[in-house]
């Protein structure tokens, strides 16, 4: 199983550099750098902090996880936007795409919450005819067709864009019982579409390591999610200690799980290599 690691995007301290981090997360040889979406929140734009990771990288992945797709309403520009970073980077980008449930988020973007669903195929329509033929809008990506999708979410529509036009599936940062749960739909709606081989399964994790590891994960994830039983499963599968994060690192893997990312929560630069002993990189 691969194990990535989330930038430190969320509530972005000025005195810690995304290129230091992705510089040193390559280093100790994490397969993935990942980045989250809000817009009504205080975190970095997923593409644009991908992008500086980038620049400061040559081999390891890059991986919005996810980004919440119909938020970009030209979609000329987002196929122009994602091309971009694909080219740039040699072809490392993979986008998780997902349409989001928060209200805030599209009402502050002025699009349509309930069209949303709607906006997603359009999007992904747009999208993929223009990577396979640019039309005159360039750059051409690296990865021939475009960059691979992830789908995340567990409702009919998210496994039908899956099965449609993606590579896998990725889960929500809710434990890994809640992942192993949705993995036998997945693959079952994989295979009853005729897909050849098996979805690609990526997971999520949410940690914080060192001194008060405890209260700096429940008082950002209390900010991030905004209410109710998913808020409480994310604060309850959140990982504070190194003894923690390799279990839950060997429980994804007997899942069936292909990558787990993890995303930190405070804390500075020692959180990369935290986390890369305790899951033996």
């Amino acid at each position: 199983m691969d194990i990535g690691i989330g930038l430190p995007v969320l509530h972005p301290d000025p005195d810690l550099s995304i290129v230091d981090w992705a510089r040193r997360a390559e280093e100790r040889g994490f397969a993935t750098l990942g980045s989250t979406d809000r817009l009504v929140y205080d975190n970095y734009e997923p593409l644009t902090a991908l992008a500086v990771a980038a620049g400061a990288t040559s081999r390891v992945r890059l991986t919005t996880t996810i980004l919440l797709a119909p938020l970009r309403a030209n979609h000329a520009l987002f196929a122009k936007a994602a091309a971009t970073l694909d080219r740039a980077s040699n072809g490392r980008l993979v986008l998780g795409l997902a349409p989001g449930t928060r209200e805030d988020d599209y009402g502050a973007g002025e699009v349509d919450f309930q069209r949303r669903g709607k906006l997603f195929d359009a999007l992904l329509e747009r999208a993929i005819r223009q990577w396979q033929d640019p039309g005159g809008i360039g750059p051409q990506a690296a990865t021939p067709g475009g960059p691979p999708l992830l789908f995340g979410g567990f409702t009919r529509p998210a496994l039908r864009r899956m099965v449609t036009y993606g590579r896998g599936w990725i889960g929500g940062a809710q434990g890994v019982e809640v992942f192993r749960s949705f993995v036998p739909g997945v693959r079952q709606a994989w295979q009853d579409a005729g897909r050849a081989g098996a979805p690609r399964l990526v997971a999520t994790a949410h940690f914080a390591l060192g001194p008060d590891a405890e209260a700096r994960l429940h008082r950002s994830l209390s900010t991030y999610y905004t209410s109710g039983t998913y808020t409480q499963k994310s604060i309850d599968a959140g990982l504070p200690t190194s003894e923690g994060v390799a279990r839950e690192v060997a429980a994804y893997a007997e899942a069936g799980c292909d990558e787990l990312i993890l995303f930190p929560h405070g804390g500075g630069l020692e959180q990369v290599d935290l986390l890369a002993d305790a899951v033996g990189l």
